[in-house]
């Protein structure tokens, strides 16, 4: 009798599992799409994308992928950070 092969990637590693990336941004014409530009350049098209302007002049955008690792989306929200427009960029499992 074979045994059935193990999980070997912990289920916070699993890249099939939904995540969701949220960004607080200023109102910027352009801050939607240099968040996305992330996306792009790893050729990763989002499930969805929601963009909000706040009445105090901020953005909420929340862009929900699979298809990724929670190490991959880890590393996009910091490299998100750093853009000039960008105040906050954190992730979580939906």
């Amino acid at each position: 009798m074979i045994p059935e092969p193990a999980l070997t990637e912990a289920p916070e590693e699993c890249p099939t599992q939904a995540l969701c990336l949220r960004v607080n941004a200023d109102a910027d014409p352009g801050a939607l799409a240099r968040v996305l530009t992330c996306f792009q350049s790893l050729n990763v098209v989002p499930r969805r994308v929601i963009a909000e302007q706040g009445t105090t002049g901020t953005m909420y955008i929340r862009i929900d992928v699979t298809g990724l690792t929670e190490g991959h989306l880890s590393l996009i929200a910091a490299r998100i950070g750093q853009v000039p427009c960008v105040g906050n960029a954190y992730w979580h499992r939906l």
